[in-house]
C-alpha cells in the first residue's frame, strides 16, 4: 500500500496542513490500496493563493506558448497512458481494455484538442467599430466525478489551461490517484508553478471550501444535481460563476423501421459501459408497441453477455453497490419485470451488481425517473412519436440520449423535439470537439471543444 502525505501546491509538492488521510479501496476485492491527504480549508487556502499569484503572469503569456505547455501535458500524458490505465482500473475497477481505450484515450484526444484550440482560437475579434477581447475568467475552482476521473479532469484543467486561466482541483475522494498522476504529468511538461494546483480531500470539507473561497472565480463541477444546486447556491451567494454537468435519464428511442437489433445491443452496450457510472448513459430504452417484444428478448439476451469481473466491473464503493441494487428491488416492488439480473448478491469480494434490465416499466417509476448509476436498463413502450416524445421528455433531466430510425434524416427530425443537450443519431460516434452539457436539471454550461473555451473567458469591448 502506497502513503501519499503531499499536495501538489505552487510548483511542488508539500506536506498537508492536517493529519487527515483518506483510503483509496480497490472496489473489485475491498483491499486499500493507497492512501492521500485529507485537505482541509487551509490547505484550499493556501492552493487559491498560489493560483491567485500566478495568474497575472500565466493570463499574459501569448496563447501559443499556452498550446506549447499544454501539447508538452498531451505528450507526458501519452508516455503515461498504461500507468494511466492501469491506475484508474485500481482505484475505479473498471476492465483494464475498457479503462486504456476509455479512461486515459479520451482525456489524450481531449488534451490533444485544446493544445490546438490555444493555437487556433480568435482570443480577439472586430464588431462593428468595436474589439472584443476574450480574457481568461481568473481562478478556477474544479470539482471532479469518480465515474470518469481523468477525463473530467482533463475536459476542465485543458480549455481552463487554454483560455489563460490558473487551477486548484479537487477530485473525487474515491478515485484521486490518477489525479495525483495528472499532477505530476502538469510539473514534467514545464507548465509554470501556482498555475495548476491539486488538493485531494473530501467533498464537504475540501470541495465546500474551494466552492465558497472568495478567491475562486469560477466553480466547475461535475456530479450530482442535489451537490450541484448547494455549489450553485454557494456561487450564487458571491455573485460567482458556474458550469455545472449534472444528472441524467437519457432517453434511447427506437423508431419503426429502426434495425432493431443492431439499435438494442448497441442500447445495452451503452448502459452497461463502465458498470453504468455515466451520467450521459441511456438508461432508458423507449420502444414501439409493436416491436416491443423482441426488444424486450434481444436486450436480455444482450445483457446476459456481461459478465461481472469480466467484461463489466464494479461499482465503485459499498454504498454505491447498495444504492443501486436498492433501486432494483424498487423496481420489482414497483411492478417492473427482471428479465436478466437483478438485486441478489453476487458471491466473491467486489462491489458488484448484477447487470440487469426491466421490462413492463411505465413512465413514473422509480427506475424511469431516477438516475441510478449502475448496470440497469429500463424498456419502456411507446404507442407512436408524440408519445415518444412525451415520455422521452418526461424527466426533470436533460443530459444526452441517442434515436434509431430506418434513415438519418427522420431520427434526427425526432431528435430535434428532445429536450436535452446531446443526441446520438443511428449510432454516431462520440465527438471531443462537439459540446457536452445539459438542459434542465442536467446543469448549466458545456464543456469540451470551443463551446467549453469560451466556459473560461469573459468578454470586453473596446469602443473605437
Amino acid at each position: 500500500m502506497k502513503q501519499h502525505d503531499a499536495m501538489y501546491i505552487d510548483g511542488s509538492w508539500r506536506p498537508a496542513a492536517g493529519g487527515g488521510t483518506i483510503e483509496v479501496v480497490n472496489p473489485a476485492d475491498e483491499q486499500v490500496i493507497a492512501t492521500v491527504p485529507a485537505g482541509s480549508a487551509a490547505d484550499v487556502d493556501a492552493a487559491v493563493h498560489a493560483a491567485r499569484a500566478a495568474l497575472p503572469g500565466w493570463a499574459a503569456t501569448p496563447p501559443g506558448e499556452r498550446a506549447d505547455r499544454l501539447a508538452a501535458l498531451h505528450g507526458r500524458l501519452t508516455a503515461r497512458a498504461d500507468e494511466i490505465a492501469g491506475t484508474v482500473t485500481a482505484e475505479l475497477g473498471a476492465p483494464l481494455a475498457f479503462s486504456q481505450a476509455v479512461h486515459a484515450g479520451v482525456p489524450l484526444a481531449v488534451c490533444a484538442s485544446y493544445a490546438e484550440l490555444a493555437r487556433t482560437y480568435a482570443f480577439e475579434e472586430k464588431i462593428g467599430n468595436s474589439t472584443v477581447l476574450h480574457e481568461p475568467v481568473g481562478v478556477v475552482g474544479a470539482i471532479t466525478p469518480w465515474n470518469y476521473p481523468l477525463h473530467q479532469i482533463v475536459a476542465k484543467v485543458a480549455p481552463a489551461l487554454a483560455a489563460g486561466c490558473t487551477v486548484v482541483l479537487k477530485p473525487a475522494e474515491d478515485t484521486p490517484l490518477v489525479a495525483r498522476l495528472f499532477a505530476e504529468c502538469v510539473d514534467e511538461a514545464g507548465i509554470p508553478a501556482g498555475v495548476f494546483n491539486l488538493v485531494t480531500g473530501l467533498g464537504p470539507v475540501a470541495g465546500q471550501a474551494l466552492a465558497a473561497h472568495e478567491g475562486v472565480d469560477l466553480v466547475s463541477f461535475t456530479g450530482s444535481t442535489a451537490v450541484g444546486r448547494r455549489i450553485g447556491a454557494l456561487a450564487g451567494a458571491e455573485v460567482k460563476r458556474v458550469a455545472l454537468e449534472l444528472g441524467g435519464k437519457s432517453a434511447n428511442v427506437i423508431l419503426p423501421g429502426a434495425d432493431l437489433a443492431r439499435a438494442v445491443a448497441v442500447g445495452v452496450a451503452n448502459v452497461m459501459a463502465n458498470s453504468g457510472q455515466t451520467c450521459s448513459a441511456w438508461t432508458r430504452m423507449l420502444v414501439h408497441k409493436d416491436s416491443y417484444a423482441e426488444a424486450v428478448e434481444l436486450a436480455a439476451a444482450a445483457a446476459a453477455k456481461y459478465v461481472p469481473g469480466e467484461r463489466v466491473g464494479p461499482l465503485v464503493n459499498a454504498r454505491q453497490q447498495g444504492r443501486v441494487r436498492g433501486y432494483i428491488e424498487q423496481g420489482i416492488a414497483q411492478g417492473a419485470r427482471v428479465v436478466a439480473g437483478g438485486p441478489e448478491a453476487l458471491e466473491g469480494p467486489g462491489y458488484y451488481v448484477r447487470p440487469t434490465v426491466f421490462a413492463d416499466v411505465t413512465p413514473e417509476m422509480g427506475i424511469a425517473q431516477e438516475e441510478i448509476f449502475g448496470p440497469v436498463l429500463a424498456l419502456l413502450e411507446y404507442e407512436d412519436e408524440d408519445d415518444a416524445v412525451r415520455i422521452a421528455n418526461g424527466t426533470v433531466y436533460g443530459l444526452a440520449g441517442a434515436v434509431w430510425a430506418g434513415d438519418d434524416a427522420t431520427a434526427a427530425a425526432f431528435a430535434r423535439r428532445l429536450d436535452t443537450g446531446q443526441v446520438d443519431i443511428n449510432g454516431g460516434r462520440f465527438n471531443p470537439l462537439a459540446p457536452f452539457g445539459g438542459y434542465k436539471q442536467s446543469g448549466i454550461g458545456r464543456e469540451l471543444g470551443p463551446h467549453g473555451l469560451t466556459e473560461y473567458l469573459q468578454t470586453k469591448s473596446l469602443q473605437f
